[in-house]
């Protein structure tokens, strides 16, 4: 079915209308003019045979073409079932004050957003990404979409904050993803969850829960902890001390099916999605046929001068 995405456009078309309905009007004008003449066996053989019906042919072709192109104004679209895939992974970033130790170089924050914008980087385009920071609450900063710019922007700009709430950050990417629309498919979106931090919680619900919820929703956790045993802070002037709680963080990844990385390469990365499978559903999207339109209205116009130097001699 056609639909116009501009329909206020249509108003263009009366303008030929009224073209039409002159022309119409002169030509009835004329053939009354033309009754005047009484002695049609006298003015048949004075006057050469005309065009006939022929005549009118090539003004036709001129209004349907002017028709034609005022109605395609409007933007006339098909509406087209497009495939979308569901497929989700959400980034979950530690912002919290330890991160900013510089036992990794140049910081822990650092090296978290490069390997989370290298992570950007291999994942298949089809795919839904998103993006989670958390400190002593979790946000999502993108909600999963397929705009890769957008995430690699936020991963940029991350600012760092004070606490450590894991499990929230567990729990607000499960939030996001059943976000995902259905689109006429069936249930949650096959998804994964990326989570880069130092570890060791200090905010908000525990990691065990956020495991056992996200074991449930059947979405593996795959952890990568950056840091070593000897990093330190300075928090307010006090020098502290910040080892990763690698303890935790493998646990999260074990308990939901995930992976545990140190360091990691991003061919190891690609483990963490090679699996995932696919949903597709589908999104209605208007296509827009205004070029079929202009074509349509080309060949009348070609048509009306072509019949107009056929039968008369004169372009126009």
């Amino acid at each position: 079915m056609i639909r116009f995405l501009q329909p206020w456009w249509l108003l263009a078309v009366l303008p030929v209308l009224a073209l039409a309905a002159a022309y119409v009007w002169r030509q009835l004008h004329r053939r009354q003019y033309a009754l005047r003449f009484t002695n049609v066996d006298l003015l048949r053989t004075v006057a050469p045979k005309g065009l006939g019906w022929r005549r009118h042919a090539a003004a036709t072709a001129f209004l349907l073409c002017l028709l034609v192109l005022a109605t395609g104004l409007a933007r006339p679209a098909v509406d087209t079932r497009e495939p979308l895939e569901r497929a989700t992974v959400m980034l979950a970033i530690d912002v919290s004050l330890s991160m900013q130790a510089d036992d990794v170089a140049p910081n822990r924050l650092e090296a978290a957003q490069e390997a989370a914008k290298q992570f950007v980087g291999e994942l298949p385009e089809s795919y839904n990404l998103g993006l989670v920071s958390f400190a002593k609450s979790a946000n999502v900063l993108v909600a999963p979409t397929k705009d890769r710019g957008a995430v690699t922007a936020a991963i940029d700009g991350l600012v760092l904050a004070e606490a450590t709430a894991t499990g929230e950050a567990v729990f607000t990417c499960l939030e996001a993803i059943r976000s995902v629309p259905a689109d006429g498919a069936a249930g949650i979106p096959p998804a994964r969850i990326v989570l880069l931090s130092d570890g060791y919680r200090t905010s908000g619900r525990s990691v065990e829960e956020a495991a056992a919820a996200a074991q449930a929703a059947n979405v593996p956790v795959s952890t990568i902890a950056f840091g070593t045993d000897s990093g330190q802070v300075d928090i307010g002037g006090q020098l502290q001390r910040v080892p990763v709680d690698r303890s935790a963080l493998s646990q999260l990844a074990e308990t939901t099916q995930g992976f545990f990385y140190e360091a990691a390469s991003v061919s190891e990365l690609k483990q963490v999605y090679q699996d995932m499978g696919s949903s597709i559903g589908y999104r209605t999207e208007p296509r827009e046929i205004t070029q079929w339109y202009a074509g349509i209205a080309l060949l009348l116009a070609l048509c009306a001068g072509g019949l107009s130097l056929l039968w008369t001699s004169r372009l126009i």
